[in-house]
């Protein structure tokens, strides 16, 4: 049965739950699209540099990210490397996902045409202001939507920080659960949140989509 009472007495609680949760995901994604175009930049400078990097994103894909949030958590610390859990995850998840990224920049810097990269070499063009101004410029316009879907999908990802004992929304609700022996209050208005910050997401990626397209 539905008690409202104890409905609105745990949404501060969750409210806590859920700044932290958009935290890891903004800093997360924050790693991920910037070492993910890191990345795809490295495979265009040379061929060594291009295989290294496809071994480091083949490495990350083919493991759970769980895996990886344990091993930074709980390995490292052998190697004398101390993180907190919340550091942890966010590394964990922006690198892993990062791996996902690279791929999306790399398939974008390809649909710029072959001939854009000779005119920039007889116009005598440096390889960074090529990159700057006219090869990055028409890459990044297409890749926004599949970006936009990596967002979702880390957001989506951010219960698993409960495994490390993050106090994000899920493991905050299993510990109202626990106290309190009622589940179906927390987890229902965890679910009821990760579907309206996922709709905004989705909104707001458009709106981005829209406006590169106006301007590029």
């Amino acid at each position: 049965m539905w008690d409202w009472a104890f409905t609105f007495d745990i949404i501060p609680v969750l409210g806590q739950a859920a700044i932290v949760t958009v935290q890891a995901t903004a800093l997360g994604f924050l790693i991920a699209a910037i070492l993910g175009l890191f990345l795809a930049s490295a495979r265009l400078a040379s061929p060594a540099a291009g295989v290294a990097v496809t071994i480091v994103v083949e490495l990350v894909r083919s493991t759970p990210l769980l895996i990886q949030i344990f091993f930074l958590f709980f390995v490292l610390p052998k190697a004398g490397i101390v993180l907190d859990a919340f550091t942890a995850g966010v590394i964990a998840i922006g690198l892993h996902y990062a791996a996902y990224c690279s791929e999306v920049y790399r398939a974008g810097f390809e649909s710029v045409p072959r001939g854009q990269w000779e005119a920039s070499i007889a116009l005598n063009l440096s390889p960074w202001r090529t990159f700057r101004d006219i090869i990055l410029p028409q890459a990044l316009p297409p890749v926004v939507p599949a970006l936009g879907n990596y967002l979702i999908a880390l957001f989506k990802e951010t219960p698993l920080l409960s495994a490390i004992a993050v106090l994000e929304l899920m493991q905050t609700a299993k510990i109202i659960g626990s106290d309190t022996f009622r589940y179906t209050e927390p987890v229902t208005l965890v679910g009821v949140f990760f579907l309206g910050m996922s709709l905004v997401s989705a909104g707001l990626v458009r709106l981005l989509e829209s406006w590169l397209q106006r301007r590029y």
